[in-house]
């Protein structure tokens, strides 16, 4: 039978007595007023408008983890146009961010800018989503990895010649993180002032600080570490003539001498002459980070005619090299020959041909997205190519739509 009463289908007294005192209990809690209440503080008007419908639905379906690493340059573009957010949205960016970690930092700066007073306001009711704070010089002398990241980052923006000292005047001092943590940070503000110590790093005690020194030096136009890798190159890569036409023709170093063991090449450890994974490996290394129009400037051909050329067995290595070059120095012409060879030509045949060409139009020009900006695939590429055509697409709308915004949520 059916009752009102929720605790009357007992019978045993003391259980019905328990039952309803925590009934009586909980109705009393609800009913009863608080003693003090706090008033929230007030969030200040955004006057700025918001994005469109389009690109709010695009930035949902970020959000649903449809290619999520696009998150910052949303936000970047967004907060660069004058828009912002919609504001149901935003607790679900700050907790975005929140998930990265402390490498979301950057992530979470993003979002504060773009989503304005409404995100400051968010963050405030939440500890979980605190904002990062602009470091002054304590953070830098007492702070932890993430506040001296954030100091000299914020330094950099301000005053590149007193950051590059700040760096220089701490080095000797700084233990093997804190190097690395400098040049990580100097990358995206890269400068030929930044060489000479950058040429001291190689010589580093510390691996991951002579690996950020020789990735940086590749991207730093004109630095002798590009002449020395240039000579290195010429010496394994060649244009010969072919019965069908010329030909790249391979020699792989033979051995991995101590000047280039100091430029951070370096074969699988072991003893005696290299074996041919090894010197796949080190012809590898030299060709990503000798500069791109080495290649154009000695064979006198565009970008496009060398990644043409047959190049057999080694054509997959010399593919991931340019590639993953292409997106070091960030040269869009190589970029967008690569990805037009990739997608009509010669498809990528290994593992790390495959991931190099991913990453290439992660960063690749968003025109590139554009309709008849790239040619037709071949009827039997395989699926990476679909891939790396949606992705493109997906880049070159989803700024436009930003690009060409007229506001409102």
């Amino acid at each position: 039978m059916l009752t009102s009463d929720p605790v009357a289908a007992t019978t045993d007294p003391a259980a019905v007595l328990l039952d309803r005192a925590a009934l009586l209990t909980a109705a009393r809690r609800a009913g009863r007023r608080p003693d003090h209440v706090e008033p929230l503080p007030v969030c200040q008007a955004d006057p700025r408008p918001g994005v469109s419908r389009a690109a709010a639905v695009r930035l949902a379906r970020l959000l649903g983890g449809e290619y999520p690493g696009l998150l910052a340059e949303w936000l970047t573009a967004a907060a660069a146009a004058g828009l912002r957010p919609p504001p149901q949205y935003l607790p679900a960016l700050l907790n975005q961010a929140r998930r990265v970690g402390p490498a979301g930092s950057g992530l979470m700066r993003l979002v504060a800018e773009a989503g304005g007073a409404r995100a400051r306001w968010l963050a405030g009711l939440n500890p979980d989503w605190a904002l990062p704070s602009e470091a002054g010089e304590d953070a830098w002398r007492l702070g932890d990895a993430g506040q001296r990241r954030g100091y000299l980052t914020s330094l950099l923006g301000r005053d590149p010649d007193a950051a590059r000292e700040l760096v220089r005047s701490s080095w000797d001092a700084a233990g093997p993180a804190e190097r690395a943590l400098f040049l990580s940070v100097l990358a995206d503000g890269l400068d030929p002032a930044d060489e000479p110590l950058l040429e001291t790093a190689l010589d580093d005690g510390a691996e991951d600080v002579r690996a950020w020194a020789a990735h940086l030096l590749a991207r730093l136009p004109g630095s002798a570490f590009g002449r020395r890798m240039a000579d290195r190159a010429l010496r394994c890569v060649r244009i010969e003539p072919g019965a069908r036409g010329p030909r790249v023709a391979i020699t792989p170093p033979a051995e991995c001498d101590a000047s280039m063991r100091h430029d951070g090449i370096t074969p699988a450890p072991a003893a005696g002459p290299p074996h041919p994974a090894d010197r796949t490996r080190v012809l590898l290394m030299v060709v990503t980070r000798t500069p791109l129009r080495t290649w154009t400037d000695t064979f006198g051909l565009t970008a496009a005619q060398v990644v043409a050329l047959r190049s057999g067995d080694w054509a997959p290595v010399l593919s991931t090299g340019w590639a993953l070059a292409a997106r070091a120095q960030r040269d869009h012409d190589w970029t967008a020959a690569l990805i037009s060879q990739a997608i009509s030509g010669r498809p990528p045949s290994t593992a790390a041909e495959t991931d190099a060409l991913r990453q290439l139009a992660r960063d690749a020009d968003p025109a590139l997205g554009a309709p008849d900006a790239l040619p037709e695939p071949r009827p039997d590429a395989p699926p990476v190519i679909g891939a790396v055509l949606s992705l493109l697409r997906f880049r070159h709308d989803m700024l436009k739509e930003l690009d060409d915004d007229d506001g409102g949520d």
